[in-house]
């Protein structure tokens, strides 16, 4: 992705002070979801970070990775699959437990939605802490599928989460801070 380009969708985010709570500097993603222009540049970013891999499922990470996952899977003519909070699924699920800075939590995906096997390529919008992208990679690796990469609009560096993603899954960023 050109420099240009990847400056655009910087300038695309914008910084919100005291959200959810006070001294945290909230990444707000929405002007770029309500850009066509910068919506588009996002998956055509996210697809070239697919490289050459042949990927038969894109999965997504409640709520905004569903956002960014469908599209990246409609583009590349793959099935998408949703990670999703506990209880929220309808039918038969596997799920995994995380710890959380406060708490604990769980995600689930359908027993059958992936296959052992298939190439699979995580679509999110933030990578944080790493602890729910962690979790899911972990679910698919559960279900037998090969993570192919983890890729994220927004990394923030400074709070080290690839350090809480497998070693041997490829993590891209399009935006770092």
């Amino acid at each position: 992705m050109k420099d240009s380009d990847l400056q655009r969708l910087n300038d695309g985010i914008r910084d919100v002070q005291d959200f959810p709570k006070p001294g945290i500097v909230f990444k707000d993603i929405t002007p770029v979801l309500s850009d066509g222009e910068l919506f588009r540049l996002s998956i055509d970013g996210f697809i070239e970070t697919a490289r050459e891999a042949e990927i038969s499922k894109i999965i997504g990470i409640d709520a905004r990775g569903f956002i960014f996952g469908a599209a990246v899977a409609d583009r590349l003519g793959v099935g998408f699959v949703p990670i999703r909070k506990k209880g929220k699924l309808p039918w038969v699920c596997e799920g995994i437990a995380y710890k959380l800075e406060y708490g604990d939590a769980e995600v689930e995906v359908h027993r059958d939605a992936i296959v052992p096997g298939e190439k699979v390529m995580m679509v999110d919008d933030l990578l944080a802490t790493g602890g729910t992208a962690g979790a899911a990679l972990e679910l698919v690796k559960k279900l037998g599928g090969d993570v192919v990469c983890a890729t994220f609009l927004i990394e923030l560096e400074f709070l080290n989460g690839r350090d809480n993603l497998p070693d041997d899954i490829r993590v891209e960023s399009l935006l770092k801070y």
